[in-house]
């Protein structure tokens, strides 16, 4: 059993970091998810049809995981990345009744487990179960940011789901930061500072 991770969120200034893995037991892509690929290239609408089909499908499988960003503050984004990839994998394995033979990861991380494994740059582009993972993750991360976005209206998080835009800035500078803002992050912290020092 191979599984293919990616995570979303990571370069976010606000909320969760969320990782996905998927298995895919397709002999061949499926005409309807030839455009999956890293969910960076794909519109919103695009990546939600396509999390729809990816999500319904019984030779794909899938599982997510999320580490708040109260413990991103506490461990750093890094180390808050491999636990949601391990807790991602551990949640696939209970959901399949199976352990893992194999893992490939996007980027050039490592994770804290036994089962073999190979880190590929550009994995969500080249690795077909990475790709499911990335827009997996990526349209769950963004759900939760929408949910957030009612909760505190002000900073426009369902646009931008809180990644460091100009836009999402500007609003740090004018209401500082709220509950979900990552502390540790240097722009947070300095819209902090200056809040107080106002």
């Amino acid at each position: 059993m191979v599984l293919g991770l990616d995570e979303a969120g990571r370069g976010a200034l606000v909320g969760p970091v969320v990782a996905a893995a998927t298995a895919v037991a397709a002999a061949r892509i499926p005409k309807s998810l030839k455009g999956v690929k890293d969910s960076k290239k794909l519109n919103q609408k695009q990546r939600e049809e396509l999390y729809k089909i990816l999500t319904k499908r019984s030779d794909i499988q899938w599982a997510t995981s999320k580490v708040s960003e109260k413990i991103i503050d506490k461990i750093n984004i890094l180390q808050s990345t491999r636990l949601a990839m391990k807790r991602a994998v551990r949640n696939l394995e209970r959901k399949m009744k199976n352990k893992a033979d194999f893992l490939i990861l996007d980027g050039k991380i490592k994770i804290d487990l036994a089962t073999s494994q190979k880190s590929i740059i550009k994995a969500d582009e080249k690795v077909f179960s990475c790709s499911c993972a990335s827009v997996i993750a990526k349209v769950t991360r963004d759900r939760i940011m929408e949910r957030e976005h009612k909760k505190y209206p002000e900073y426009n998080f369902s646009k931008h789901k809180g990644y460091p835009t100009k836009q999402h800035r500007e609003m740090l500078e004018k209401y500082g930061p709220c509950e979900i803002h990552r502390m540790s992050f240097k722009p947070v912290a300095e819209s902090q500072k200056s809040k107080v020092q106002s």
